[in-house]
């Protein structure tokens, strides 16, 4: 490459990151380190990771003018791994979002943190990118979105941006182990979305945990099915139990799909299917049957 070229990368380098830098925030929520945080909108709120704040009250940010600002935690959700802050600071410069099914294995991006008085840029390229998927704690992301920036203080909560300086989503690192993955902004929107309404992402709550298990012959036969879920803890007063559902059963199907995977069942308990009453297959002492259950509304400490 010739040197004119470089030297009009590093150029544009430069002025994205600085363009970036005016999206990006350091919060201080807990007590070894500071994260970093995205501007979402001009009113003062804040998009960070969950797992970096170790507390809801005396939280504060760090603005790119240089002053602190103390910050309210409007909302979590630990199951995506973000936070949602308030900042009574006017002028604010939110960040602009691209349509993350753009993003590409290869493609350059940088990324913006502020660990500490100042923005900490770093470039790197998308590692991998696949559809959507589930986080370890049952969160739905969008988009898997594996990026080559390194992991170190302040990461998690930080802007990641294409080429043209356009987001393409809030990296962290606690969601996949020793990876600074991305948040992508359907994901962001709908999580936003949901915090600013309810203080949390509700989601469809039966109150029973599975494990995948092989059905006995005769119901493989007859159904076509290898796979059922066995019911192993069921909730008191919860939806499962109101409906009968016992430890031992099989769950065979929840309306119209069939179960062969608890993931499965968490991916049909969306937040439009709360109150909904749903028909569900299970298999009892060799016998099937069905049973009607009506989905109710989990927080952010249970499961499925």
């Amino acid at each position: 490459m010739q040197p004119d070229l470089l030297q009009q990368l590093s150029a544009q380098l430069a002025t994205l990151s600085a363009d970036a830098a005016q999206h990006v925030v350091r919060v201080d929520g807990r007590r070894h380190a500071s994260s970093s945080g995205v501007v979402w909108s001009a009113d003062g709120v804040v998009v960070t990771a969950h797992h970096t704040l170790e507390r809801d009250e005396d939280v504060s940010v760090a603005l790119p003018s240089g002053d602190s600002a103390p910050a309210e935690v409007l909302g979590r959700d630990p199951t995506t791994d973000v936070a949602l802050l308030r900042v009574a600071t006017p002028g604010l410069s939110p960040a602009t979002w691209a349509d993350e099914a753009g993003v590409a294995v290869g493609q350059l991006v940088v990324g913006v943190s502020r660990p500490g008085r100042t923005a900490r840029v770093a470039l790197g390229v998308v590692a991998r990118a696949a559809g959507e998927f589930r986080a370890h704690r049952g969160g739905k992301v969008d988009r898997y979105v594996e990026t080559s920036l390194l992991l170190h203080p302040g990461v998690s909560g930080s802007l990641v941006a294409g080429a043209d300086g356009v987001a393409i989503g809030v990296a962290t690192a606690g969601l996949v182990r020793g990876a600074a993955m991305v948040l992508p902004p359907t994901t962001l929107r709908r999580v936003v979305k949901s915090i600013l309404a309810h203080g949390e992402v509700r989601r469809g709550y039966l109150g029973l945990a599975t494990l995948p298990v092989p059905l006995p012959a005769p119901v493989r036969e007859a159904t076509g099915e290898h796979v059922g879920l066995l019911v192993t803890r069921i909730d008191p007063d919860s939806p499962a139990a109101r409906a009968g559902i016992q430890l031992g059963d099989a769950l065979l199907s929840f309306g119209d799909e069939t179960l062969q995977d608890p993931g499965e069942l968490l991916t049909l308990l969306a937040e439009d299917r709360i109150g909904d009453t749903v028909k569900m297959k299970l298999l009892r002492a060799g016998e099937a049957r069905d049973v009607q259950v009506t989905i109710g509304s989990r927080g952010a400490g249970r499961r499925t």
